[in-house]
């Protein structure tokens, strides 16, 4: 009757057979059956690895999919299909959560099973809990979630429909509460109902009836210009029960509920109920329009040109002034009658108000970028310490009060005062190791960070033919000169091998010469290394040091001209030092010793994917799709890139992986997925990745299903394009950063709880409490803060072939924010998440308009120029990345 699978990729007997549903069919009957009778989950096809430790058989041939089933399953029957599902899943929970294999140890993936992928999300089912984490120090945090109590009532859904129909909530309200005030008997005068603004209201208990239609008169708002009532006809209609039987909700919230998918046919969405009882409420700073006259706001920011106000306009056929016409309109006399009007209306049919009768309402969002100084006042401003935001949070939860509103007492739900006391552990840091021909060869982390003090690199790389040019006219020649000095100095006594001297001598520019310089000092780059009868090699860094003033407006046209046109590794500056080129700064001793689970016993390759979207107000520009994948196992910590534009706004990554048809009528297979694992391939002896974690950045709850079932698809067809048969097993997570919980120590005075800006210590993880009761998700500490309030990042396991014990990827997941190239820090997300963000902004300075000329545009990862947007507008395809610049880690 159901397919014992599970969701995408699910196995025989394996976790995932009996998740809770997202994005699934609501309003379903009581005696439907699972969610399986009614679309079938099937999962997708899986095959063999390659390398070491491999070991894994081909794909099988493919089940037939299953055909649904009748509509009235016996609810017997249904009930002993689910409890068989759960018995499964919590078999599968304990064994998985087993401690991890010694070093040397292969753990054997399971045997795949053949099948066609799901056609709809409807049938896809997030991968399962595992187990809960064991590994490291338990301790107890904070969290900004209230602990909600529900009553055991039962909970009446009604439809509303007011007519004529208004698009104000508040409008909607005030009829809702008129009708409430006046037609009290008719509505049984002891509800209180809750209304949504739009077309929902909730009652606990029924109304005395069941449809009934009411007329309701509001007065007008004299304010406006308008007198008298006017009349609307309000219809509620009862939609059903919604019962909440708290049994059954605290069993669910165990994860002991026999399926989540009976709470499907309900009125109330179940994650709306557990996000209710761990309430969450934080603190958001944004900007937002001074409230002011409109004339000083033209003053002080738009430095408008004045226009006469005398202009004239057609008025009834004769030519007014906007003077004459306010005088006879009004009776009003303007006082500045030299300023420019508003223009309110449409082209068509203008309307125009004078500045002076104007203001700027209160509490208007700006949603425009900020520039760099107004970013450094808002961070300064919006700057709370731990302690401070706890207090600020508590002082908003008392205002608000919810215990006692009225509509919490009519539903009999109670709300605590106090922040959740939650269960956690914090992680122990990895050993990282550095080049043995330092004093100090390995290096164990103190609070999330440590030095380059007596270190080496493990493998700093080399720069034979390196050049300067320098458009800060404000900075002397001869400082660039020593700084230049200095640096190769630095670079070369932490184990970066760098020759003494450019090979063009240091040049100083003019700003509106840059383009020319550029070209210029690469031509004469390349005429020296002729001269000297180097073959093969070319300019490897040019260091640029930018002006304060603009940096960023150069520094986009630089990346561009550099990095798709010359070929040419930049590190423009400031007064930083410049970064490594290829190399590693440092590695996970752990990895070199082959000592990490589910890592280091076969090939393994980690991806993080970013979408990047134009800021707002931007309607046409394409949004930038990133992939970055490690290149070097066991070390996993040089990541190569691809990237690549797509529609406005569109989250899913559309060229993961393509197929065209070439002048002869053949698929070409390419995409981005293909691309880096060709280039894995490339860089290990031929060995392809036998197993693949996936971290994927920017996707919201509600696209999980949606992503996991085109962007897992795209996976599985990048990998069988290779060869035939070849279908690595894949986890797929969700990194979120953009969620309002926050972790506080349990005590704000004790400091061995909290890093030295008295934040929660750099590995603490959660994953009881204010997570999902059944699915696989944790929240991770992994960065000291330096300021304000860290941020914990929310990690949502989606998919799982690999198996992963909880300990196991919370581990892994930590111990690789020690491995960013960036900083001697562990950083808060996750690296590989952190270099596709950064690949992604580096590629929208590609569309700069007006920068540099388009030329040879294709997309980095796949021809991209022949895709429109919803509009049928071509998407602009970015030009293409050198090759040479390519091999490193341009980005970073």
């Amino acid at each position: 009757m159901s397919s014992r699978g599970g969701g995408v990729g699910g196995r025989r007997g394996g976790p995932g057979g009996a998740s809770s549903v997202r994005g699934g069919e609501r309003g379903r009957k009581r005696g439907r059956g699972a969610l399986d009778a009614v679309e079938p989950r099937v999962p997708l096809p899986r095959g063999t690895g390659s390398g070491p430790g491999a070991g894994r058989d081909g794909a099988a041939a493919p089940v037939p999919a299953l055909q649904p089933a009748e509509a009235d399953v016996l609810s017997g029957e249904v009930e002993t299909e689910m409890a068989a599902g759960m018995e499964a899943r919590e078999g599968a929970s304990s064994s998985s959560s087993a401690s991890a294999p010694a070093v040397g140890e292969v753990e054997p993936p399971s045997r795949a099973v053949g099948a066609l992928p799901p056609t709809s999300s409807k049938a896809v089912v997030l991968q399962a809990r595992p187990g809960f984490g064991t590994v490291g120090t338990s301790c107890r945090v904070r969290a900004n979630h209230f602990v909600v109590q529900l009553a055991d009532k039962e909970i009446y859904h009604y439809d509303v429909a007011i007519a004529p129909e208004l698009r104000s909530r508040e409008r909607n309200r005030n009829i809702i509460n008129e009708l409430l005030r006046s037609h009290k008997k008719y509505l049984d005068g002891r509800r209180s109902p809750a209304y949504d603004g739009r077309k929902g209201m909730f009652t606990a208990g029924a109304l005395p009836f069941t449809d009934r239609e009411f007329v309701v008169k509001i007065a007008n708002d004299p304010e406006r210009g308008n007198q008298g009532e006017k009349e609307f006809k309000v219809t509620i209609k009862c939609a059903g029960a919604a019962n909440l039987y708290m049994h059954s909700l605290k069993q669910f919230l165990a994860g002991t509920y026999p399926s989540q998918d009976r709470f499907s046919h309900k009125h109330l969405d179940i994650r709306i109920l557990i996000v209710a009882l761990n309430g969450g409420e934080d603190i958001s700073a944004t900007t937002f329009y001074k409230a002011q006259p409109v004339i000083d706001f033209a003053l002080d920011y738009l430095n408008m040109n004045i226009r006469d106000a005398y202009s004239r306009f057609d008025q009834d056929g004769t030519r007014v002034s906007v003077v004459q016409y306010f005088n006879r309109q009004y009776s009003y006399s303007l006082k500045y009658i030299n300023w420019p009007c508003l223009q309110a209306g449409s082209d068509s049919r203008p309307t125009y108000l004078p500045m002076e009768v104007c203001r700027i309402v209160k509490g208007q969002r700006y949603s425009r970028k900020l520039n760099e100084c107004q970013v450094t006042r808002m961070l300064r401003l919006a700057r709370e310490t731990p302690e401070e935001r706890e207090n600020s949070i508590l002082e908003i939860a008392n205002e608000n009060n919810y215990g006692n509103d009225y509509h919490a007492r009519e539903f009999g739900i109670g709300v605590t005062n106090q922040l959740a006391l939650v269960d956690a552990r914090v992680l122990p840091a990895p050993m990282l190791k550095y080049h043995d021909s330092g004093q100090e060869k390995v290096c164990n982390p103190s609070i999330g960070q440590w030095n380059m003090n007596n270190k080496r690199m493990l493998n700093g790389g080399s720069i034979n033919y390196w050049a300067c040019l320098t458009f800060a006219s404000c900075v002397r020649l001869a400082e660039v000169r020593t700084f230049c000095k200095e640096l190769v100095r630095v670079c070369n006594s932490i184990g970066m091998q760098i020759t003494g001297e450019p090979c063009v001598r240091i040049r100083q520019e003019r700003q509106d010469h840059l383009d020319a310089a550029v070209r210029d000092i690469h031509r004469q780059s390349a005429e020296f290394l002729s001269q000297q009868g180097v073959i093969g090699q070319q300019l490897e860094l040019l260091v640029i040091v930018l002006p304060d003033a603009n940096a960023t407006v150069f520094y986009g046209r630089i990346k561009r001209l550099c990095e798709t046109e010359l070929g040419v590794i930049t590190q423009c500056c400031l007064a930083r030092n410049v970064q490594n080129v290829g190399g590693r700064n440092t590695v996970l001793e752990d990895a070199l010793h082959r000592r990490i689970p589910l890592l280091t016993d076969m090939p393994t390759m980690i991806f993080g994917a970013d979408v990047t979207h134009p800021p707002a107000g931007e309607d046409s520009s394409p949004s930038i799709a990133a992939v970055v994948a490690s290149m070097d196992w066991p070390e996993v910590s040089k990541y190569k890139c691809s990237v690549s534009s797509q529609s406005h706004r569109e989250e899913i990554i559309a060229d993961l992986f393509t197929e065209v048809k070439d002048s002869q009528n053949r698929l070409v297979y390419g995409g981005m997925i293909r691309e880096l694992i060709e280039s894995f391939r490339k860089a290990n002896g031929s060995y392809k990745p036998g197993r693949i974690i996936f971290y994927r950045d920017g996707v919201s709850e509600g696209q999980f299903s949606q992503v996991l079932l085109s962007e897992m698809d795209a996976i599985r067809k990048a990998c069988a394009s290779i060869e035939e048969g070849y279908l690595p097993p894949v986890t797929f997570v969700v990194v979120q950063k953009r969620h309002h919980t926050r972790l506080f120590p349990e005590d704000h005075h004790a400091r061995d709880q909290m890093d030295r800006s008295r934040n929660i210590l750099p590995g603490t993880v959660v994953d009881t409490k204010i997570c999902h009761p059944s699915e696989f998700d944790f929240y991770l500490c992994s960065h000291s803060g330096i300021q304000g309030t860290s941020h914990p990042t929310h990690y949502y396991v989606l998919f799982d072939e690999n198996n992963f014990s909880a300990d196991a990827l919370q581990t892994l997941t930590y111990h690789l924010c020690y491995t960013y190239a960036r900083c001697t820090r562990s950083v808060s997300i996750v690296p590989p998440v952190y270099y596709a963000h950064l690949a992604a902004s580096r590629a929208r300075h590609y569309l700069e308009e007006g920068s540099l000329p388009d030329h040879g545009s294709s997309s980095a990862s796949a021809a991209g120029g022949s895709r429109r947007n919803d509009r049928g507008v071509p998407v602009k395809p970015l030009p293409e990345i050198k090759e040479n610049v390519k091999q490193f880690m341009f980005y970073c």
